[in-house]
């Protein structure tokens, strides 16, 4: 019944996180792509009145007439809306997946003795640092390096060099697959953090000041829109880690850590492009098609790069029957996937689900070698050429 229950909690998180996630992101999606596109108003009055920028739409049947003021408006309108519930409501479900997902078992998901044997404890602390001290110092290098010439510069350099030594010390800590989703939940904080810590806070103070009828400082909104670029950046690096979980070639390899950095540059690339292509259309700048073709030739590398190697030969029988498969099966396996537990809806305690999942299983297994989990039942290297000499073409399944 716990096990049952807690399938049920992750669903449902699950869903809520993808629901708000999407709210969030589209949101953050429209108002870059609003910024990208605002041409300088054509109308006097508004220029008056220090607009800086309009768009002109049509979106289901109707015509759409937005128009920003970089500072302030000439009057604060009666009804404002305000951007942060997408964010805050991704957070709290992200987390709370994460809580029940990773650190509520850490034994299972956050650890891996092969990598590192440690206290459950000591791992679920040093997780939950992780997002804590990476917003710590991205927030210093934003506050110290971001004023000035090349702030921006700068500040991405510092924000690069930080995440590339937190990815790697994740892999160096926790198994690949906690250290890949431990480094999104990262990013995700710390976007979070700005629209908490930056963004909002900094909004409030410009209203604050035009209900008082006091000069607007500029700083937040300086402010606020560096810290919403870097969120723009963040988003597909954030995206590509929570979903690395479902296909382990990703980070079952020895230098899982090179390729999460890798992918993470091919999806800041890509997102350079379709940030830059607004641009583009309004002849404000070059093509961006490089960003894209860099991104894409990132991909094709990893893709080559993580081709599955060839099978060892192991001591195995010539001839393995299913008999043979559910023996090995019996013991390391369907402790997680028999009757009584079915972990992620699959059994294999049958020899009708064996020749089921008899792909899954030699994929999990055989090739990407990432089952049993971190390897808590110890299976032998005898033991994993018994399922790849049983599935090979023309091999015995009954």
């Amino acid at each position: 019944m716990d096990a049952y229950l807690l399938d049920w909690a992750n669903l449902l998180l699950r869903w809520l996180h993808v629901i708000v996630a999407i709210a969030w992101i589209g949101s953050s999606f429209y108002f870059v792509f609003l910024d990208s596109s605002l041409t300088p108003p054509e109308d006097e009055k508004l220029r008056k009145d220090g607009a800086t920028g309009e768009l002109w739409a049509v979106h289901g049947g109707g015509f759409y007439h937005p128009v920003k003021y970089a500072v302030s408006p000439p009057v604060l309108p009666p009804h404002l809306h305000w951007f942060y519930w997408e964010s805050y409501s991704t957070w709290l479900s992200g987390f709370a997946l994460f809580l029940i997902s990773y650190l509520w078992s850490p034994s299972v998901y956050l650890i891996d003795p092969r990598v590192m044997d440690w206290a459950p404890w000591a791992a679920v602390t040093t997780a939950l640092a992780f997002l804590v001290v990476f917003w710590i110092l991205y927030d210093l290098a934003c506050r110290f390096l971001g004023q000035g010439e090349k702030g921006d510069t700068k500040v991405g350099i510092a924000v690069a060099l930080l995440v590339v030594l937190a990815s790697w010390l994740a892999c160096q800590l926790f198994a690949g697959r906690a250290a890949f989703l431990l480094v999104g939940a990262m990013l995700a904080t710390t976007m979070s953090a700005n629209v908490a810590m930056c963004i909002i806070p900094g909004q409030r103070k410009v209203v604050a000041a035009l209900k008082a009828g006091l000069p607007v400082d500029p700083i937040h909104g300086q402010r606020g829109k560096q810290r919403s670029v870097h969120n723009t950046y963040f988003t597909l690096p954030v995206l590509f880690s929570m979903l690395s979980n479902h296909y382990s070639f990703t980070y079952a390899s020895a230098y899982n850590w090179v390729f999460l950095i890798l992918i993470m540059a091919a999806g800041a690339a890509i997102r350079q492009f379709f940030v830059l292509r607004h641009g583009y259309k309004l002849g404000r700048n070059a093509h961006p098609w490089p960003y894209a073709a860099a991104g894409v030739v990132v991909l094709l590398g990893l893709i080559v790069w993580l081709r599955p190697a060839p099978v060892s030969a192991a001591a195995a029988p010539q001839v393995v029957n299913l008999a043979q498969v559910q023996a090995v099966m019996a013991q390391r396996c369907v402790m997680c996937h028999g009757e009584a537990l079915q972990s992620k809806g699959v059994r294999l305690d049958t020899p009708e689900d064996l020749q089921k999942h008899a792909l899954q299983i030699y994929q999990q297994v055989v090739v990407s070698r990432v089952m049993p989990m971190n390897n808590a039942t110890g299976i032998t290297e005898a033991e994993r050429a018994v399922f790849a000499q049983w599935f090979r073409p023309g091999g015995k399944r009954d």
